[in-house]
């Protein structure tokens, strides 16, 4: 089973975010050791980015070096572009995760903003869906 880890699973665990640390993390552990997690392209970036400015520079390549060792990493080339702005996302990025999704041919997009993927072609689950439905076992 593979999935597809928006932004948001992967900012709860660097930054600790409170309540959803517990359950994005457990998400994140299920992915890494199964060789099953992906992420968008631009999610390295903007990981970065944000770990660096918060964090430094030194913690913020440990994390990109990490991640590209353990996951699967999604280009966004002009097709993956058209196919998201086909989609009709309120969101842009969020799109661009789904279209990345199905180039990957992910079983699921795992995200707490489910809401925002409601015109998704990928199904999508919560953290606590994936966990609940016993997907992580």
């Amino acid at each position: 089973m593979k999935l597809m880890l928006d932004l948001n699973i992967l900012l709860d665990v660097v930054q600790q975010r409170q309540p959803h640390y517990a359950a994005s993390a457990q998400v994140l552990h299920y992915a890494q050791n199964n060789g099953k997690g992906c992420i968008a392209s631009h999610a390295v970036t903007t990981l970065h980015y944000l770990v660096g400015k918060y964090a430094g520079r030194k913690l913020a390549d440990e994390l990109i070096d990490w991640l590209l060792k353990d996951f699967a990493v999604a280009s966004a080339d002009k097709e993956t572009f058209l196919r998201a702005r086909l989609l009709e996302f309120s969101d842009f990025e969020d799109a661009v995760v789904c279209a990345c999704a199905e180039q990957q041919q992910c079983d699921y997009i795992i995200s707490r903003n489910s809401r925002d993927f409601s015109r998704a072609t990928v199904a999508v689950l919560s953290p606590g869906e994936f966990l609940a439905y016993g997907l992580g076992n």
